[in-house]
């Protein structure tokens, strides 16, 4: 396996998005197409999946897979960047690997939040998202 760094690149703050809570935010600039962060996927199997349903943990849940058929958590912070449909970021699934990436979409200027929208790159503002 790959060694995975931290690094001083992102933080954790009280985000500015109503009822948000927690965010992740530049700790330095960041240029587009820069990996913010690589995080390790845990992944849920189907039976674990269906008994936490009525748990908080099913809302930090990324779903992959051709078909969106699997489920798993992110480590690092990347369970606690939060959603926007104007992003400065998306994510990149290497499920193979069992990481997850985070990659700027633009420039992004020291402590700003970053975000990504949780539909994919290029949702509809129209379309909810699974949780509403």
């Amino acid at each position: 396996m790959k060694k995975l760094f931290s690094q001083d690149t992102i933080y954790i703050d009280k985000s500015k998005i109503v009822n948000a809570g927690r965010g992740v935010f530049a700790g330095r600039d960041i240029k587009k197409g820069e990996t913010i962060e690589s995080c390790p996927i845990i992944e849920i199997s189907k039976d674990n999946t269906s008994s936490l349903g009525e748990s908080i943990l099913v809302t930090y849940f990324f779903y992959f897979g051709k078909n969106k058929e699997r489920s798993g958590i992110a480590l690092g912070f990347g369970s606690i960047y939060n959603h926007s449909y104007t992003p400065n970021a998306k994510f990149v699934i290497k499920s193979q690997k069992k990481l997850i990436e985070f990659i700027a979409l633009k420039d992004i200027k020291k402590d700003t939040e970053i975000t990504f929208n949780y539909k994919g790159t290029g949702s509809s503002t129209n379309s909810p998202l699974w949780f509403e």
